[in-house]
């Protein structure tokens, strides 16, 4: 489900009085028509979680535009920070200044990759659960006789999940389980595996988000990072399709102690004989686009059926017989540098294949395992630090401290107990014709008041004139030239003359023109005040 409808349950569960609203919209130029001028004004301020510099770059600049204030934060494995931003007191978080990194901090997205990073993520989760996550619950749950219990005390999604891969771990395939008994097994494992990850679960997130599919304000879902994706026809002459199935059949054999083989053509015998299910994909699963939707949803949604199979679970699971005949399994490490033991096989076609999946270019071998070996994940710990870190700074901007030496940026690397607190910068200031300015100054000039027409360029540059006492030359909008000294121009409304120069109509939600002025008094000045023009 989208993280935004989760948060925004758990949210409320925190605190039924809670008013919150969830979205599902990219924050960039494209959703600026829900995003807009009157939304960044109704706001107290903004708090940030976002996991890449371009957005934050892009919601600082807003926030700036806007005069609001924004509580920051970010992780990096065992490494945290925070930062406050308070309109007119500091400096805001800028522009990127960060040199290329060879690491790849990623949060994982389960259904929308838009890079050959995230597919290779997926991939390597999808090795650990397999592979490795589940033959040790097995082996804890022969050895352990509180790991039933103590696995129910996470909460019944993890415990569904923990210990249905157990029980079909234990039960051989004629008892409905997933433990093989030859090899021929293992190779209908992979082939229905290849099914539900790259056909099945594809064909439930489009029939979830239709490739039409609209958000609450009306922009396209599909759109932005979201690549719409499409799903695979399993073709045994396809080398990504088999390598996919000989490296998991292996593995799968591994953790059985089921003895495989990299014959090619053997395998390509047995998958010709595997019966795959029919899969059909199923309304029940449901995206909220609205909070009515997941008002409604969450009324008539009950945990009835999961109780009820957990409960079998339970019944199964505590049956003697089941121990006495089961064997323990091999877990597996993964390990990346050895190539005869289908590691990287599995690794780089699931990840292809994910990547096919959503029109990703594909990485080989030798790029695959470059780029895994950067990905860092996210730690729960340091995640909880940065967000009590930042309702500290929460607290003060509610209370509305107007001392910069009341705030503090945070710098911390759990991993060698590292903290640093350090008091905000102030922001920088620059001069225009002997007056000091900060970023947070701007001009604001209403260019259509009440019963009057809206201003001409030349209204606007008598208008600075008188209130600022300052001369414009030059006048840029976006990566245009409005005006460089052409008296023609002074005579359009600048609206009109924002269309000219663009070439395009000013889209009706745009109440403000951000317009960059250079003045005859400082004319070759880096810094200067923007124009914020209300239209």
């Amino acid at each position: 489900k989208p993280k935004s409808d989760v948060a925004a349950k758990a949210v409320r569960e925190m605190n039924p009085q809670m008013n919150i609203t969830a979205h599902q919209n990219r924050l960039d130029p494209g959703s600026e028509e829900v995003y807009d001028y009157n939304f960044f004004m109704g706001l107290d301020g903004v708090a940030a979680a976002l996991d890449n510099v371009e957005a934050r770059v892009y919601l600082d600049g807003r926030c700036v535009l806007h005069k609001k204030p924004l509580l920051e934060g970010g992780t990096l494995g065992s490494q945290g920070h925070t930062l406050v931003v308070v309109p007119h007191l500091t400096e805001s978080y800028g522009q990127d200044k960060s040199k290329p990194t060879n690491v790849f901090p990623l949060c994982t997205l389960k259904n929308f990759p838009h890079r050959i990073e995230h597919t290779l993520q997926w991939a390597r989760d999808q090795f650990e659960g397999l592979f490795k996550q589940t033959p040790e619950n097995v082996n804890l749950f022969l050895r352990d006789e509180g790991f039933v219990v103590r696995t129910l005390g996470h909460g019944d999604a993890e415990a569904l999940e923990v210990l249905g891969g157990v029980w079909s771990s234990l039960e051989d395939i004629k008892a409905g389980g997933q433990r093989p008994t030859k090899w021929e097994d293992c190779v209908s494992w992979a082939r229905c595996k290849w099914e539900t990850l790259f056909n099945n679960d594809i064909r439930q997130l489009l029939h979830c988000f239709p490739p039409e599919q609209k958000t609450a304000s009306g922009l396209p879902f599909w759109s932005g990072s979201k690549r719409c994706p499409h799903p695979l026809t399993f073709d045994p002459n396809n080398a990504v399709h088999m390598d996919f199935a000989v490296a998991a059949a292996n593995l799968y054999g591994q953790i059985f102690g089921v003895k495989g083989t990299r014959d090619y053509a053997s395998i390509r015998d047995i998958l010709e004989k595997v019966v795959v299910p029919p899969f059909t994909p199923k309304s029940s699963v449901n995206i909220h686009v609205t909070d009515e939707e997941m008002k409604e949803d969450k009324e008539k949604d009950s945990d009835d059926a999961d109780k009820a199979q957990l409960e079998d679970l339970k019944g199964k699971l505590a049956s003697p017989s089941l121990k006495s005949s089961a064997m323990q399994m091999y877990p597996i490490d993964f390990e990346k540098d050895d190539d005869s033991n289908f590691h990287m096989d599995y690794i780089v076609a699931a990840s292809n294949l994910r990547a096919e999946n959503y029109d990703i270019p594909a990485a080989d071998r030798h790029q695959s395992k470059r780029i895994a070996g950067r990905i860092i994940p996210a730690i729960a710990t340091t995640t909880a630090a940065v967000a009590g870190l930042m309702c500290l700074e929460l607290y003060k901007l509610v209370q509305g401290h107007k001392k910069i030496s009341s705030y503090r940026t945070s710098y911390f690397i759990l991993a060698v107990d590292h903290f640093v607190w350090s008091q905000p910068l102030q922001p920088q200031s620059f001069e225009v014709a002997g007056k000091k300015f900060t970023l947070w100054d701007n001009f604001l000039v209403e260019g259509r008041r009440a019963g009057q027409q809206e201003m001409t360029l030349g209204d606007l540059v008598d208008y600075v004139k008188e209130i600022y006492s300052l001369t414009i030359c030059s006048v840029f909008y976006e990566k245009v030239i409005l005006y460089n000294k052409q008296e023609e121009r002074l005579k359009k409304r600048v609206s009109d003359l924002v269309k000219m120069t663009t070439k395009a109509d000013i889209p009706p939600h745009k109440k403000m023109l951000e317009l960059f002025p250079s003045f005859v008094e400082d004319e070759y000045c880096d810094l200067v005040p923007s124009i914020m023009y209300m239209l």
